[in-house]
């Protein structure tokens, strides 16, 4: 593949049992030319311990967007999704903090156990999978003024990114809203519930609406697991590869309260 891309994980302290294996499994399974990968976190010594020994660029996630974790109020009395929102927001941001035109990002609990391709000739794949949150699409309405395009759900943890797409992306939510982008997120968001925008639900109907015939969507096959990386045994993995392409492990608590579990 010679579309050459970036890579933007973001990241918390939390994430380091799984984040050295999200790095060393973008490096073997995705199939295009790596410019660099960007961890996007809170300005930690084990995270600058991390990129420096992995060879990945860290940026301090308070320098990508106008706004940082502390401006965003999303919660409730038993949940706290205010830094799982920030990380969504700040995946968006990712087109001011990567030099490629493309840039793929993964959550940083998501690991790929097989070869990923994103770009085949003019068009760009995307994983995809069958079910999703209602709460999502009644967000992306408010924003975009219209329902989703696609049947399936591109929730699948990774997504590669077009940086002009991104920026009309957002241009069209201001234009719409007369606000900031992420103003007009945050305003479009039932904020009562758990989980109220997705910005690979948002980004993915962008495009499917505009020219499917650009897209390529495919299963993701992903795996949640409740185990760590390190539990997993040279046959289970083997066992893992035939039936799924990515595993993702849904233990860490996701700044605060709530864990990221399968439902995002």
């Amino acid at each position: 593949m010679t579309t050459p891309i970036d890579v933007f994980i973001p990241a918390i302290e939390k994430d380091l049992a799984t984040l050295p294996h999200v790095i060393d499994s973008v490096r073997k399974y995705v199939k295009h030319p790596i410019h660099e990968i960007i961890i996007v976190a809170p300005r930690k010594q084990r995270i600058l311990d991390l990129c420096a020994k992995k060879g990945c660029r860290f940026v301090h996630e308070d320098t990508v967007l106008p706004i940082t974790k502390k401006d965003i109020h999303y919660r409730s009395k038993t949940w706290e999704r205010s830094g799982w929102l920030y990380q969504q927001l700040l995946k968006l941001g990712g087109d001011k903090v990567c030099s490629s035109k493309h840039y793929l990002v993964i959550d940083a609990d998501t690991v790929f156990i097989r070869p990923h391709v994103f770009k085949m000739g003019n068009k760009s794949v995307f994983y995809c999978r069958n079910w999703s949150q209602n709460e999502y699409f009644k967000t992306y309405k408010k924003l975009m003024g219209k329902s989703r395009s696609s049947r399936s759900s591109f929730v699948t943890h990774y997504m590669l990114f077009n940086k002009s797409k991104v920026k009309q992306l957002k241009q069209f939510i201001e234009s719409r809203h007369h606000s900031s982008w992420y103003s007009a997120i945050m305003k479009s968001m039932n904020k009562s519930k758990q989980f109220a925008f997705s910005e690979f639900e948002t980004y993915g109907n962008f495009l499917y609406s505009s020219d499917p015939s650009k897209m390529i969507l495919k299963p993701s096959n992903n795996k949640s697991l409740h185990s760590s990386f390190s539990q997993i045994s040279p046959s289970q993995m083997s066992s893992l590869t035939k039936k799924y392409r990515s595993i993702s492990f849904h233990q860490r608590k996701e700044y605060g309260k709530s864990s990221r579990d399968a439902s995002k």
